[in-house]
């Protein structure tokens, strides 16, 4: 891995993907639409961290007791454990540095390695489950949509990730949500879960 990490060929890809970041990210501050977005990054930047979805959804799952969700709440459960598991493992193989080092004290984290991106795998996995495996109406379908994406242009703003980190990151995104699409937990399992975490014998 050290060895394909030193690559002349790797660096190649690397110093392009810098290059083209710096360009990217130049070109969208010329516009409105995207110096407003750099007013929100922080705000993005919370919403799909992911040990905020993680102690958010197992509170959600503890205090909304309904049977009709008990499907939904397992295998989106199981795939955000999956997503911070795999970005783990990837970020501890590859180890790429972040574009910058944060310096913001009240910035809890991130992670110093940039390869792949968390919160873009995270969006799009979180836009997939919902738009695709427990759908919602559709009317939500484009608010997810827009937010997904804003979250990944915003790493690129935050000088967080490279174009690189954030499109590996999408990628894996949609592979894990059709990935739990293919083990889709059934009902009578995931309440027999939740019924072990709970302790309660109703579920």
């Amino acid at each position: 891995m050290e060895t394909l990490k030193n690559s002349p060929a790797m660096k190649v890809i690397s110093d392009m993907d810098v290059k083209l970041t710096d360009r990217f990210v130049s070109y969208l501050l010329q516009f409105a639409t995207f110096k407003s977005l750099k007013i929100h990054c922080k705000f993005l930047e919370i919403s799909c961290d992911g040990i905020a979805w993680l102690c958010t959804w197992v509170a959600f799952i503890w205090l909304i007791n309904s049977k009709n969700l008990y499907q939904m709440q397992v295998n989106m459960l199981l795939g955000l454990l999956l997503d911070i598991v795999v970005v783990a493992v990837l970020k501890a193989l590859v180890r790429r540095r972040r574009p910058a080092v944060v310096k913001d004290a009240l910035v809890i984290g991130p992670d110093k390695f940039s390869f792949p991106s968390g919160h873009a795998s995270r969006a799009f996995y979180i836009l997939i489950f919902f738009t695709k495996l427990h759908t919602l109406p559709v009317v939500f379908w484009m608010p997810m949509t827009a937010w997904a994406v804003s979250v990944v242009i915003s790493r690129l703003i935050l000088k967080r990730h490279f174009i690189l980190d954030v499109s590996a990151g999408a990628l894996i995104g949609i592979c894990e949500a059709l990935f739990i699409g293919l083990i889709w937990i059934s009902e009578e399992t995931a309440a027999s879960l939740l019924g072990l975490i709970t302790e309660d014998e109703s579920v």
